[in-house]
């Protein structure tokens, strides 16, 4: 299984000054049977082979997003043809760096696994080991998380792509298409795995769009509750997909994160205490983890 990998990522500008490293991290891994594949928005592939500082020739796919595309519309684009030709996809971010094993561990997971996710190592915006590592706490099924967070990124997460096209498509409105496709996977009875050791970089900084790092701001909590509440629409918006006892989970996650929108837009008092209490929280390094946080439900369920 997984003999014939992608490997995908999406370029825009803000990540060209970090194509160079990226590029150099892929070029670096221990196992090289895969191909590129580049979906490009917003930038020509002369200007993305530029920064990569890769050969004029080199052997990269090339996915343009037309015109008034979505960042979904691109990926969706991708992913389909990718899914039509390779028996797995290993998914990576252009601002992030490839520790060598990248690719080589993803192939094995995919071996035992439908869909299998790795820990990252965070660095800061100039690449700087912050010796914080985004996993799953010890002895959790990372299942059990994704009604509530994600930990399946399009940087850190490999696909047979056999499941893959059945978590396709991706709307073109969708906010947060990684965590749908873990979802969606979830509910068509994918088997999932998390692989602890850390097999890539992780880059924070401003223009990320999943905050994992404390102290979170208001306005953070404000924008992740956004964007969650728009992931649950995405997710809950076709329900043939989703078997019954996992649907009335997502429906309690989706009413939970409401509840908290609520509360926290009609009183920004409550909103600061939150904050507070959440960072003084001992942190988990997940994506989304910061809203509505059972563990201070005393907080902001009034």
């Amino acid at each position: 299984m997984a003999e014939r990998l992608a490997l995908y990522t999406t370029v825009y500008p803000a990540v060209e000054p970090y194509l160079a490293e990226w590029y150099a991290s892929v070029r670096a891994q221990s196992d090289g049977g895969f191909d590129i594949w580049v979906g490009v928005d917003a930038m020509t592939p002369e200007r993305v082979i530029a920064a990569m500082g890769a050969p004029a020739d080199a052997n990269i796919e090339w996915v343009i997003a037309h015109p008034g595309d979505s960042p979904a519309r691109i990926r969706h684009d991708a992913l389909s043809a990718i899914a039509e030709r390779y028996d797995g996809v290993v998914l990576v971010d252009s601002d992030d760096v490839l520790e060598p094993a990248r690719v080589a561990a993803a192939r094995e997971a995919l071996r035992r696994y439908d869909v299998s996710a790795c820990a990252l190592r965070i660095m800061d915006g100039q690449g700087r080991d912050t010796g914080i590592v985004f996993a799953t706490p010890c002895d959790t099924d990372p299942a059990t998380l994704l009604p509530r967070w994600n930990v399946f990124g399009l940087s850190n997460t490999a696909y047979r792509c056999g499941i893959l096209k059945q978590c396709l498509p991706i709307p073109d409105d969708c906010d947060l298409p990684d965590w749908l496709l873990a979802t969606r996977a979830w509910c068509a009875g994918a088997t999932l795995a998390f692989d602890r050791t850390p097999h890539m970089r992780y880059r924070q900084y401003d223009a990320n769009v999943a905050r994992v790092l404390t102290p979170f701001s208001s306005s953070d909590v404000q924008r992740a509750t956004e964007r969650v509440l728009s992931h649950y629409r995405a997710v809950l918006a076709d329900l043939d997909r989703i078997p019954g006892p996992l649907r009335r989970q997502l429906g309690a996650a989706r009413e939970d994160a409401r509840a908290f929108h609520r509360a926290i837009v009609e009183s920004p008092n409550l909103l600061s205490r939150y904050v507070d209490a959440l960072n003084a929280l001992p942190p988990r390094y997940m994506w989304w983890w910061c809203v509505a946080n059972p563990e201070l439900e005393d907080v902001w369920k009034v």
